[in-house]
């Protein structure tokens, strides 16, 4: 099989600037390109295998943010980061911690497993989880 790996999540934002802000400031991302300099940037930044692609939006958005988890209907609803101590992490991050669903105990599904979905400045969702492991032996694709 040919290569295949992950490479970034591509975000139209209202305002870059501040989304690169609140990455890089509560999550650790830096800086890593700039593809096209001056007002109308583009921006890659990056922590470990996770990047992210900012563009300056063009068009208004066409419906109105969602909370929760995310949207329901299809197409990008979350994307989620593993956290150690879920309060801890909500806490450092103060009032740029817009909860949008929880904390909810997951602990039904995955003993220990608590999680809690926030927004970033241009409101897409984020899940912070505490407790994800991956399941030694999941049922298999239907075929």
């Amino acid at each position: 099989m040919a290569l295949l790996c992950f490479s970034h999540l591509g975000f139209s934002c209202d305002d870059p600037i501040a989304v690169e802000r609140f990455y890089t400031k509560h999550f650790g991302f830096k800086r890593v390109r700039v593809y096209t300099p001056g007002p109308d940037q583009v921006v890659q930044i990056e922590r470990g295998s996770v990047a992210i692609e900012l563009f300056r939006a063009t068009q208004r958005r066409p419906c109105p943010a969602v909370g929760g988890a995310g949207p329901e209907y299809p197409g990008y609803r979350h994307m989620a980061f593993l956290v150690d101590d879920l309060d801890a992490k909500l806490a450092a991050m103060g009032p740029d911690a817009r909860i949008t669903l929880g904390p909810v105990d997951m602990g039904q599904f995955i003993p220990g497993m608590r999680v809690a979905w926030i927004a970033d400045p241009e409101g897409n969702i984020i899940e912070l989880n505490q407790g994800y492991v991956n399941e030694d032996n999941p049922p298999p694709l239907p075929t």
